[in-house]
């Protein structure tokens, strides 16, 4: 059974083998364990058996606008739902502090589309642009896909 909640400093290290296998495939952006200490607040694990097999991080930029982080699942764990669990507990957490968009770049479009998010255009979210993007050093030819998913306030 999957359990899913909120990452301890105890889970770190394994946070950080999980997201830097996927950077190393360049499908994910890396992250320096301090990145991970200075956001433990804001990150879930999925956990089986007492071992962690996921993670994912919610990054709030401003009352409108937060972002889905560090999704990860271990590729041996793939299809039994595991990211999806990680989602859903990321939005809701969004509804409870009443943020309005959720967004995410990726490359998971299908993934993301069957979580109820759209595809968007960066416009979108200056936000994120403006604060993470500028410093990415996949500026100005990013290639991920601008993902959306409306919490309150549904406009378009």
């Amino acid at each position: 059974m999957v359990k899913i909640r909120k990452a301890k400093i105890s889970d770190i290290e394994t946070i950080y083998q999980l997201i830097m296998g996927y950077a190393e495939e360049k499908v994910l952006l890396p992250r320096t364990k301090e990145s991970l200490f200075q956001n433990i607040q804001a990150m879930f694990v999925a956990e089986i058996d007492g071992q962690i097999v996921g993670c994912a991080s919610l990054t709030i930029f401003d009352q409108q606008l937060a972002e889905i982080r560090s999704l990860v699942v271990d590729p041996n764990m793939g299809k039994r739902g595991i990211g999806k669990l990680l989602v859903d507990k990321i939005v809701e957490e969004a509804k409870r502090i009443e943020i309005e968009r959720l967004i995410s770049l990726t490359y998971q479009v299908e993934f993301f589309q069957k979580c109820g998010f759209e595809v968007t255009v960066k416009d979108n979210m200056p936000q994120k642009v403006w604060s993470d993007c500028i410093n990415c050093p996949k500026m100005p030819s990013c290639d991920e896909i601008a993902m959306i998913y409306y919490i309150h306030n549904p406009v378009k």
